[in-house]
């Protein structure tokens, strides 16, 4: 079984856990055009590697928290809380590969 380690409550078996999609996306600007409102909705990276996502911890303590996760091997290599900058995924990267 796979854990993922909720900043608040530790490690939890994934089954408590709910992916909620990319984290950090940037909303579009007020007055943007349609075109630039679908693209902020539904265009998302699809990366092989490490990808910072946007967790729920549902049948726990309920809050959300951002994980970086190597999409390839689904590790979760490190999560931290809303607002936290979002990790520097080159370094990461490196770290792993030692």
């Amino acid at each position: 079984m796979l854990l993922i380690k909720c900043p608040w409550c530790g490690e939890r078996p994934e089954i408590e856990f709910v992916a909620k999609g990319e984290a950090h996306v940037a909303r579009p600007a007020e007055g943007a055009s349609e075109a630039e409102i679908a693209e902020a909705l539904y265009v998302r990276d699809n990366t092989r590697g490490l990808l910072a996502e946007r967790w729920r911890h549902l049948h726990g303590c309920g809050r959300f928290f951002n994980a970086v996760r190597h999409t390839v091997t689904d590790r979760f290599v490190v999560t931290y809380r809303v607002g936290e900058p979002k990790p520097d995924l080159a370094a990461l990267e490196q770290e792993i590969a030692r």
